[in-house]
């Protein structure tokens, strides 16, 4: 069985400002975090070269979207060549916002990320189930179909890590218990497994989403199969560092 490293990422979404970015930076440049774990910030675009300068080197930087070709007459898209000329070396993609504010589909998704792993961007690839699909059975159906079209643009698995996401415990409140969160990743482990491979099934970091702050993230953090955490409103509060140490 590979050793999986923990992995932290915190989504600042569309949040923040110069002033109160620095607070959480220089609160995360300070802090006692665990040497083993991963620590990586999803920033919005236009602080992304802020960001990456003013983070101690040992936490990464995400952006939060990019777009599928390399330039061109896009506008308002960044592409993986323009974040990886700030310095920047992880992409999310398929964040459920973009599926559902912005109506991004799964081959489109699929899309972007080929080209960012072309490009040599690490990838958090989102997938997760609405609160009425959880209700009528079919999250294994969704989260599957979800993951084949990621599948099926990866060449090389060192550089994704694949975040669970449930839709209706996103910024709600409702967290997945960790049973439920456990499920799924066991589930989701299963079918790589069957579907990759048993080498990509068992390194293969499977991440948690929805709704993680410092009281809540020990106890899924002690789940087999949840090998970190993608964390929204508390990545931008004092808390992120202890969800970062859930596993100390």
């Amino acid at each position: 069985m590979a050793q999986r490293r923990f992995f932290v990422g915190g989504n600042w979404k569309m949040n923040g400002t110069k002033e109160s970015l620095g607070g959480i930076i220089s609160t995360l440049n300070t802090a006692s975090l665990h040497d083993q774990t991963e620590v990586v910030c999803g920033a919005p675009s236009i602080y992304l070269d802020f960001a990456r300068s003013s983070l101690d080197p040992r936490i990464g930087v995400a952006a939060q979207n990019c777009y599928k070709v390399a330039k061109g007459a896009f506008t308002g898209e960044i592409s993986p060549a323009m974040i990886k000329d700030c310095g920047v070396d992880w992409v999310i993609l398929g964040h459920s916002e973009r599926r559902h504010v912005f109506g991004e589909s799964d081959e489109l998704i699929g899309q972007k990320v080929a080209h960012a792993l072309e490009s040599d961007l690490g990838v958090i690839a989102c997938i997760g189930e609405k609160l009425e699909e959880r209700e009528a059975g079919t999250t294994e159906e969704v989260v599957y179909a979800q993951t084949q079209v990621i599948a099926e643009n990866v060449k090389d698995w060192g550089k994704v890590v694949l975040a669970y996401e449930p839709v209706w415990a996103i910024g709600t409140g409702k967290t997945a218990t960790p049973e439920q969160a456990q499920e799924v990743h066991e589930k989701l482990r299963a079918w790589i497994r069957a579907n990759v491979s048993d080498d990509v099934a068992d390194s293969v970091r499977i991440i948690y989403g929805g709704s993680v702050t410092g009281a809540n993230c020990r106890e899924l953090a002690s789940q087999d199969d949840v090998d970190g955490f993608l964390v929204g409103g508390a990545s931008l509060k004092p808390e992120f560092v202890d969800i970062i140490n859930a596993r100390e």
